[in-house]
C-alpha cells in the first residue's frame, strides 16, 4: 500500500490508520499538516513554537482518537477543529505576546525591480496583519478559515465548535472590520 498512499482517499487511510497503519496516518499528515500549522500559527500570533505544539498536539490527539472520528465532517476539518481546540487552550492559558512577523508575506506577489512597489506591498501586509491581530478570536479564526483556508461555511461551524449563523456573523464582522482599518490600500 505505501506506493498508492499518495492517490489514496481519506476514507481509506483512516481505515488504515485505524489498524495502526503508520504511514497511511503519515499520509494524512502530510495532506493536511501544512495548512494546519498555516492556521495554528496565524491563530497563536504567528508564533513558530507555538503552532508546532498545537498542530502537534492536535496531531497526537487525531492518532489517539481516529475511532471516534465517524465521518460526519470531512477529516480537513475534523483536523482543523482539533487544531483550533488546541489554538484556544493555549491562548488561555498564556498572555498574548505583541510579535513583529510577516505571515501573509506570501499572499502578495512581489515587484521584480520596482523598490517603492516592493516598500507598498510590505505596508500593505504588515497593515493587514496588524488589523487580523486587531480582530476578536472568533472573527480572526473565521476569516483565516474562510479566506486563507478556503473552507465552507459548514466545515468552519464544525471546526469552530459552532452554527453556520454564527459563522456568517463572525465573518461579516470581521470582514466589515477589516475593511475600516484598510480603507486607506483601496
Amino acid at each position: 500500500m505505501a506506493d498508492d498512499l499518495p492517490s489514496t482517499s481519506d476514507g481509506a487511510l483512516v481505515r488504515a490508520a485505524r489498524l495502526g497503519d503508520e504511514a497511511a496516518f503519515g499520509e494524512l499528515v502530510d495532506r493536511y499538516g501544512p495548512g494546519m500549522l498555516r492556521y495554528a500559527r496565524r491563530l497563536v500570533n504567528g508564533s513558530d513554537a507555538d503552532a508546532g505544539e498545537v498542530v502537534q498536539e492536535a496531531l497526537i490527539s487525531a492518532w489517539k482518537s481516529l475511532d471516534s472520528f465517524r465521518g460526519e465532517s470531512s477529516l480537513k476539518t475534523w483536523l482543523f477543529r482539533l487544531v483550533h481546540r488546541r489554538a484556544v487552550d493555549l491562548m488561555r492559558h498564556r498572555r498574548p505576546t505583541p510579535i513583529d512577523d510577516e505571515l501573509l508575506s506570501r499572499a502578495v506577489k512581489v515587484a521584480d525591480d520596482n523598490p517603492l512597489q516592493d516598500v507598498l506591498d510590505s505596508e500593505l501586509l504588515e497593515a493587514l496583519q496588524q488589523a487580523l491581530d486587531e480582530l476578536p478570536w472568533n472573527q480572526r479564526s473565521a476569516w483565516l478559515l474562510r479566506e486563507v483556508e478556503g473552507l465552507g461555511y459548514d466545515e468552519i461551524a464544525l471546526a469552530m465548535g459552532t452554527t453556520v449563523g454564527a459563522v456568517r456573523g463572525h465573518l461579516h464582522r470581521g470582514r466589515r472590520q477589516l475593511a475600516e482599518r484598510m480603507a486607506r490600500w483601496r
